[in-house]
């Protein structure tokens, strides 16, 4: 039997991003599904035009990742960012139904798996998201942890977040990182990070102060021919917290409903958000925004340090 190799499925960059690559300048990657299943509209574009400014102000370029249509983006213009932030019924994309997508000619926004295949394809390094998807809690019964954790483990990108969104089971998240050989660092704190909290009660694997250590640790793991990515935790500012003690009960409150109303599958994430947002009027989403515009500079500065 022969073998045919088929080409690569071409990316469309956005104009800024193709003029990043052209002269090599960092490049930062930025999920869509925390504009499309995340956050509400208009907030959910405020946020993300929010995010692009601070990624640019802080010496890189901001790479919005979404398939419009059945084509790849990398990079979204400005009218593409504002019909995606208002579109309804959008598919949730990961590494099991990107092709999907694609080949259906359907619109889709990344989860951070997708998100991180996309920028290996697109030669870029860094990625910004909120928090990283994991181990669900009752995952021995359910099954239910994120392809997030396994695409960590073979592709080969940074990935800087709040730590594991708070309403999985952090401990088992970790527990499996651990054993895919992930390298887990909370930025400038000896605790892992909760999504919208500082602590999650957890001592962090490791602990780095600075972009550039963050950015040398990536090189000689890269010389080493060590593959997969690298996460970094970075804790949401302390302002703009809310204690992990209060967000437990409000997270329980949210699993509840969603055990009581049948909610399973890739519908349980966005469910338990939104009912958080309900229980904490708003509170939630206000350390949403906080944390990722956070991450979007640790991102922008760790991609400077590399490049």
């Amino acid at each position: 039997m022969t073998r045919v190799t088929s080409p690569l499925l071409p990316i469309v960059y956005s104009r800024e991003v193709a003029a990043a690559k052209s002269r090599n300048a960092p490049i930062v990657a930025l999920e869509s599904t925390i504009i499309t299943h995340g956050m509400p509209y208009p907030k959910n574009v405020e946020m993300a035009k929010s995010v692009e400014a601070i990624i640019r102000e802080n010496g890189a370029v901001p790479a919005t990742i979404a398939i419009i249509e059945g084509v790849l983006h990398v990079g979204l213009e400005g009218d593409q960012l504002e019909k995606l932030a208002q579109l309804k019924h959008v598919m949730k994309v990961s590494r099991a139904d990107m092709a999907f997508a694609i080949a259906e000619r359907r619109s889709g926004a990344t989860t951070v798996a997708a998100t991180m295949i996309a920028a290996a394809r697109a030669n870029i390094s860094v990625f910004a998201t909120g928090g990283i998807g994991g181990v669900h809690r009752g995952a021995e019964e359910s099954f239910d942890i994120s392809a997030d954790l396994e695409e960590l483990a073979k592709t080969p990108v940074i990935v800087v977040c709040a730590g594991a969104k708070a309403i999985l089971d952090i401990p088992k998240t970790l527990e499996v990182l651990e054993t895919r050989g992930v390298p887990v660092v909370t930025y400038d704190s000896d605790v892992f990070p909760a999504f919208w909290s500082r602590d999650s009660g957890l001592k962090s694997p490791l602990t780095l102060e600075s972009p550039a250590a963050i950015a040398n640790f990536q090189k000689v793991r890269e010389q080493l021919g060590i593959d997969g990515g690298m996460l970094i935790a970075n804790p949401v500012p302390e302002d703009d917290e809310i204690p992990r003690e209060e967000m437990e009960i409000y997270i329980g409150r949210a699993l509840a409903n969603a055990e009581r109303e049948e909610v399973m599958g890739k519908a349980v994430t966005p469910f338990l958000l939104d009912n958080i947002f309900h229980l904490t009027e708003g509170r939630s989403l206000a350390t949403n925004i906080a944390l990722v515009e956070n991450n979007a500079r640790l991102a922008a500065e760790i991609a400077v340090a590399m490049s």
